[in-house]
């Protein structure tokens, strides 16, 4: 049986997390969960902005790109998820179960930061738990929500996808996980660094993710905070069918069609040639753009 090696995962986490700005710092805050891992930059007094990453092995480093650019108008806090790939720990305690206990969870990583008022984003499962959490807590406490091609938002996966995640689900190797990145994203170029920490993150001993149905429709309807949800068009996780008009010319994306369905106030924008797990290292200059303005 292959021993999993911290060391490595740790010293793979710190390259990528050198690509952040300079002025990135460390910040741990209590929860009920065991301790929560912050990497934080921009100025003090700015606007806060929370991000969450995704299921799978991503960590709060892979932010780096929208981290250097939103940095420089917002105070970024991106938070590795509790008991997962990261260095959030339960320290003996607990791990969430429940979506309610992934709600107090960030209300706690929230208090713990000094934060009352912030806008929240996420990328596919952090998305999930972004916006579970807005639809509990808005508009008292979240202000505007961006998701980054969620996942089990608007939609499910297509079983495409959950078939070639299979084997590293069932038994994650870096050579497995290789392979499912080079799939999913039809070979494009990963940063080198990133791909490593992927790599590095196939076993950490974390704890079973917390999941749960789609919300409601009726709670979604009820969502009155503005809403930016980002739609990866070469993503194969979810079922990105083309609706097209009348003239047959393309319009939309069926989850971006779904989300302004459901969302009272949502704005959808498709970023073209990129996929799910591209994200977020990839920057593209529209999202960067649009999620600049969004946030303004």
């Amino acid at each position: 049986m292959r021993t999993y090696d911290h060391d490595a995962f740790r010293a793979a986490y710190g390259k990528v997390l050198a690509k952040w700005p300079a002025d990135r710092e460390t910040v741990t805050v209590p929860t009920p969960f065991g301790p929560a891992h912050v990497n934080a930059c921009g100025p003090r007094g700015a606007p806060p902005l929370v991000l969450l990453p995704g299921g799978g092995g991503a960590t709060s480093a892979s932010w780096y790109a929208q981290a250097a650019r939103l940095g420089r108008e917002r105070r970024v806090l991106a938070v590795d998820l509790p008991g997962a790939a990261g260095l959030s720990g339960t320290d003996g305690g607990p791990a969430p179960r429940t979506v309610d206990d992934l709600v107090v969870w960030l209300d706690a990583v929230l208090d713990g930061l000094g934060v009352d008022e912030v806008s929240v984003g996420g990328h596919s499962y952090g998305a999930w738990i972004a916006l579970h959490h807005a639809l509990r807590r808005a508009p008292g406490r979240v202000r505007r929500l961006f998701l980054l091609d969620p996942t089990q938002c608007f939609a499910g996966y297509r079983a495409t996808y959950l078939l070639h995640a299979l084997p590293v689900l069932l038994r994650p190797t870096p050579r497995r996980v290789r392979a499912f990145l080079a799939w999913e994203t039809g070979g494009a170029a990963l940063d080198p660094d990133w791909l490593r920490l992927q790599e590095a993150a196939a076993g950490f001993p974390a704890a079973k993710p917390v999941t749960g149905p789609r919300p409601s429709p009726a709670r979604l309807r009820g969502l009155d905070v503005p809403v930016l949800l980002f739609v990866a068009a070469n993503g194969r996780a979810l079922p990105h069918s083309r609706l097209r008009s009348s003239a047959g010319t393309p319009v939309t994306y069926e989850v971006a069609a779904r989300a302004r369905e459901l969302l009272p106030r949502v704005e959808t924008v498709v970023l073209p040639d990129v996929s799910h797990h591209a994200l977020p290292p990839a920057a593209p200059c529209e999202l960067g753009r649009r999620l600049t303005e969004f946030l303004r």
